[in-house]
């Protein structure tokens, strides 16, 4: 290609219908698909708008068939041509463009293609780690670009709700001093400042109560935030969040704003109509019913106390837990025609709920009104009132798990209502539930270092009702804490913070920061906090999370345009990296081998 001025386009590869025919355009894009028949070529071009076929036929002139013959795959080129309705027999129903054909009369190479790592399809079945080294042919595919388009519209729409709603959108930093905050802190050095580091915000928690204090009561921003832990498929070390705060509102006030701030994204990106308002359960209710705090609502399977006919069996696996704080759990796997509970079976199903603590699972199959294998000869005798209480029918499956930590009981049995809802097929994948998780506890005892800690952060507001007595029972305090959780995921995490000063130096106490510790760490907030807080509060939904449960994949690094891989690199620019010596000179920085 020549330095003059190429052939820019006049339409993109996804504009053209048939109400364009006649028309002289140019096209530019990628050679997607290059079908030579001698004289005759079919190009599919590509952009990230769609597909055009452009035909050079073979009436062309030699020139443009050499050039035509001269494409391969991934060519960057342009096309200068007339857009021709297709013969009734050659629309093509599966292209938006597909009434029409452009024929081409000029070809302009624009830039040639090496090898293909993998072709450039719907979707890249290639490894992963193959597609994030060559994640800029990976973005050419139509499902990355769908869902890269996707998320624009999501935080588009995002924007647009926060800007009709009088919110102010405002940076905060993003080097900062290190505070805890659960996960380990990115740590930034300074070169001005030797041996002093900056952090890299995990969340800009305690700027965004700052600017409630500075009079900015409506605060929302598109947020950068890092966190130095083991990614998975919901998790990255860099992620992006809605970021919001108020001033003078109470849980019910955040709470409805976000139901109308989904209802609004929804309806304007997927034409969805949302309830107005989500289902609301109590932290407690949700482990006892769905085994977790983030339950997928769109199956039932709901879990139910077994202890009423636990109690009275035989079985010393179930009576020792209860004797204590324990508990005993069951759930009814109901009869599907085509799928068998075999013993096979039943021990994937425990080792799912092994993984969370449970040493065994219990089962007792409904056959012909009675009940028969696994643990039934322990309730002999009470046969019909488990199957009274269980209501379980012919065909269904009880399962059971015991434990002496009731948390546990629950998280283990509800691993088997999830395999049990994906395995059984019981999960309408169209469907979006949403709900709230309320009433958490404030305070989490760490057996390890053998002291209280925040369950979400130490800057949430308890409950009324527990203030005055806070240090007397801290594990029975719960929080004026709230987090949305979608299909099985936790959404967003919010709180009504506290805005009164000697209140906050108690919750640093709990959580074994006393005063000096606490005005080391977090001096600048309290020095705030003597200057009028107002009453506020907040939540923070994941951006990535969102778009990938839209989108429908199991990753949010499916919906990241740059993600690191699931060992925390980036093979595309193979980073982290190691730097030049010079550069750590200047940090006053020495690396430190590890010993073999």
């Amino acid at each position: 290609m020549s330095e003059e001025a190429f052939m820019q386009r006049t339409v993109t590869c996804g504009s053209l219908r048939a109400t364009d025919e006649g028309k002289s355009v140019i096209l530019n894009g990628w050679v997607h698909r290059d079908r030579n028949h001698g004289a005759l070529h079919f190009i599919n071009l590509r952009d990230r708008y769609g597909l055009t076929q452009v035909v050079v036929d073979d009436d062309a002139s030699a020139e443009l068939q050499e050039v035509a013959a001269s494409l391969k795959l991934e060519y960057c080129i342009a096309v200068k041509g007339i857009v021709r309705r297709r013969p009734d027999s050659m629309i093509n129903p599966d292209m938006a463009t597909g009434e029409i054909e452009v024929k081409a009369e000029k070809i302009e190479v624009l830039s040639q293609c090496a090898v293909l790592p993998f072709m450039i399809d719907d979707e890249c079945n290639a490894k992963e780690d193959l597609r994030l080294k060559y994640r800029f042919l990976d973005l050419r595919s139509k499902g990355m670009t769908d869902r890269i388009v996707l998320r624009h519209k999501i935080v588009k729409a995002i924007r647009e709700y926060f800007y009709k709603t009088d919110f102010l959108e405002i940076e905060t930093p993003t080097l900062i001093r290190s505070t805890p905050e659960g996960a380990r802190d990115f740590l930034v050095p300074s070169r001005i400042y030797p041996g002093k580091f900056f952090a890299l915000p995990q969340s800009p928690q305690l700027y965004k109560q700052l600017l409630m204090v500075s009079g900015m009561d409506k605060y929302f921003q598109i947020a950068r935030c890092y966190r130095d832990e083991d990614p998975r498929g919901d998790r990255q070390l860099e992620f992006t969040q809605l970021d919001i705060e108020m001033s003078y509102v109470t849980r019910d006030d955040v709470l409805a704003m976000m139901e109308d701030l989904f209802n609004d994204v929804f309806k304007k990106v997927l034409n969805i109509d949302l309830p107005k308002s989500f289902k609301r359960i109590a932290y407690n209710d949700a482990l006892n019913t769905y085994g977790c705090d983030k339950p997928d609502l769109r199956f039932g399977l709901e879990m139910h106390d077994a202890s009423s006919f636990a109690a009275k069996s035989t079985f010393n696996a179930f009576l020792e837990p209860l004797k204590g704080k324990g508990a005993v759990k069951y759930l009814v796997a109901p009869h599907k025609d085509g799928f068998d509970y075999t013993r096979k079976y039943i021990t994937e199903l425990e080792d799912a709920a092994k993984v969370y603590g449970a040493k065994g699972l219990a089962w007792m199959k409904v056959q012909e009104g009675k009940l028969s294998g696994g643990v039934t000869k322990y309730f002999a005798g009470l046969e019909e009132e488990v199957l009274a209480t269980t209501g379980a029918k012919d065909g269904d499956l009880i399962l059971l798990v015991a434990h002496d930590n009731w948390k546990k009981c629950c998280n283990s049995l509800g691993a088997v209502r999830s395999k049990l809802g994906a395995d059984l097929k019981l999960i309408n994948e169209d469907e979006f539930a949403f709900c709230w998780i309320i009433d958490f506890p404030l305070f989490e005892f760490n057996e390890d270092e053998g002291h209280w800690e925040a369950a979400h952060h130490m800057f949430s507001m308890p409950q009324a009702e527990y203030i005055d007595t806070l240090e007397q029972d801290p594990g029975a305090v719960k929080g004026d804490l709230y987090d949305l959780v979608l299909n099985g995921y936790e959404l967003a995490s919010g709180s009504i913070r506290i805005h009164d000063i000697e209140l906050q130096k108690r919750i640093f106490r709990i959580c074994n920061f006393p005063d000096d510790v606490a005005q080391e760490r977090f001096g600048f907030l309290l020095e705030a906090f003597k200057f009028s807080p107002p009453p506020h509060g907040g939540i923070a939904p994941g951006i990535d999370r969102l778009c990938m449960i839209i989108s429908k994949v199991n990753t949010i690094r499916e919906v990241i345009a740059f993600p690191k891989n699931t060992a925390a690199m980036s093979p595309m620019d193979d980073c982290p990296a190691v730097v030049e010596p010079s550069q750590l000179n200047d940090l006053k920085l020495q690396i430190v081998q590890e010993e073999k």
